[in-house]
């Protein structure tokens, strides 16, 4: 009953305008991997240097920056960067000017807004929602992501072989510049945060994000555990796109409903998340769901071709994002509860930055493992390191009776 709950018109218009972002993002999913693939011609190593590149953004300014200022200004701003780097893709294309190095620009400069756009937008939802509301919120945009992703990739290989690679790139930037008009109607006041306007940052400014996730015995684990599973998860992502499309041939649609088709997995574990912290409470949730997702990603490994393979690729990716659709809300509550309002998007862009810096990392590093034995032994290594991870996530809280035992 508690997913049904009423948050206001202001918060339907946030989430209309998620909504739209998501499914442009969903119709988009790896069309730069495609482009770089079927278009360029570009091997694993250089598909990876772009998912790389895409990461490796020096963002530790953006937190601070957006800390001082008003979120939904910071929000409109972001989705207009998108929406112009994005944007200039298919018209270099249709001129005949696109290249490699274009594709590695617009990647760094989209996830610069990402990071800003996201550190905006949480500390935002939390002044926005009542805190009993926040997991409500954040299963909402979480069942979108997943409803996206479950719509837009098979749905964007179509429009991909009917219209030409560059299509659903058309149609992300687009429903950036959509949010922004979305984020736009919201309206209402925000009061300016203290000192909007400082002439420049200070050094503490910078580091806060970190210090308080490092001082916090949970979130200090908690982060560790992401940055590692996220970075193997998604170094593993550019070098599935060349097994399947390029050394086992699946068609782009086929590579579309392969991800999208488990998505009911993530919508399902989204909305369940709400009611299993009700029953079993948040640190359990969190950590069991935590557990669980490590033990899917080895099966790509052993992916081959035709319909078996198919199947395997949809088993693995349902067990995964159903995992996944349980924790990410569950953590993202967890973080907006245990973090100040004077330093939410200060944690935000620091989590993001971390992640960003350890995907970027473990990608390059896997393009070359991938370039130096093959792309599906690199991502069988990334499978058995994955499960080790649950030993980096926090520890069970005693029990009342266990901690007057020890005592």
């Amino acid at each position: 009953m508690t997913g049904r709950r009423a948050l206001g018109r202001r918060f339907g218009w946030l989430w209309a305008a998620y909504a739209i972002s998501a499914y442009g993002t969903g119709l988009g999913f790896g069309a730069f991997a495609m482009i770089a693939v079927l278009v360029l011609h570009s091997g694993p190593t250089q598909v990876a240097a772009l998912a790389a590149t895409g990461r490796a953004v020096v963002a530790v300014p953006l937190g601070p920056w957006v800390e001082f200022r008003r979120k939904r200004p910071v929000m409109i701003g972001m989705d207009l960067i998108r929406f112009a780097a994005l944007v200039s893709v298919p018209v270099a294309f249709w001129f005949g000017w696109l290249g490699f190095a274009q594709l590695l620009v617009v990647s760094v400069v989209a996830a610069a807004a990402d990071i800003a756009f996201n550190a905006a937008g949480g500390a935002y939802l939390k002044a926005l929602v009542p805190p009993q509301d926040l997991l409500v919120a954040n299963g909402r945009f979480e069942s979108t992501t997943w409803t996206a992703t479950m719509v837009g990739p098979p749905l964007g290989g179509a429009v991909i072989a009917m219209f030409g690679p560059v299509t659903t790139v058309v149609a992300d930037a687009f429903s950036y510049l959509l949010s922004a008009l979305g984020i736009h109607a919201i309206g209402g006041t925000e009061p300016r945060p203290g000192r909007t306007g400082a002439p420049r940052l200070r050094a503490g400014d910078l580091l806060e994000g970190w210090r308080h996730i490092l001082a916090h015995p949970t979130l200090r684990p908690l982060l560790l555990n992401s940055i590692v599973v996220n970075g193997l998860i998604m170094a593993s992502e550019p070098l599935l796109a060349v097994l399947l499309l390029g050394h086992l041939g699946f068609t782009p649609w086929q590579y579309g409903l392969m991800f999208a088709a488990p998505c009911v997995g993530g919508l399902v574990g989204s909305r369940l998340a709400p009611r299993l912290v009700a029953r079993f409470g948040q640190r359990e949730v969190m950590l069991t769901a935590g557990i669980l997702r490590a033990c899917w990603p080895l099966g790509l490994a052993f992916v081959g071709p035709g319909v078996p393979g198919m199947v395997v690729v949809i088993v693995v990716q349902l067990g995964l994002v159903t995992c996944c659709g349980v924790f990410s809300p569950v953590l993202a509550t967890y973080r907006l509860d245990h973090t100040g309002p004077d330093r939410v998007a200060r944690t935000l862009s620091a989590w993001s930055v971390s992640s960003s810096a350890a995907i970027a990392a473990m990608t390059a590093l896997w393009g070359l493992l991938a370039a130096v034995t093959s792309s599906r032994t690199a991502i069988a290594a990334a499978g058995v390191l994955l499960l080790a991870t649950p030993a980096l996530l926090p520890r069970r809280e005693k029990s009342p009776l266990n901690k007057l035992a020890d005592a």
